[in-house]
């Protein structure tokens, strides 16, 4: 069974970071929400492991639910 990596996994992480914020510019609220869900959809699928994603679905509910 694989288990989710959590450390950085990128040699430059800004990088990713720009283009994801690319990838939104000029988008309104309504269509970079569903942007996001594409690429949830698109990397679960990519990656189709359902235990690696119930466990990326549930860190990253906690790093939600952990705000303020």
């Amino acid at each position: 069974m694989n288990t989710l990596n959590t450390q950085g996994n990128f040699a430059v992480p800004d990088d990713f970071y720009e283009h994801l914020i690319n990838a939104h510019r000029d988008l309104s609220t309504e269509q970079s929400h569903a942007m996001n869900a594409a690429l949830v959809l698109l990397l679960a699928n990519h990656i189709g492991d359902l235990h690696l994603i119930d466990e990326a679905l549930q860190k990253a509910r906690d790093t939600v639910q952990n705000e303020g």
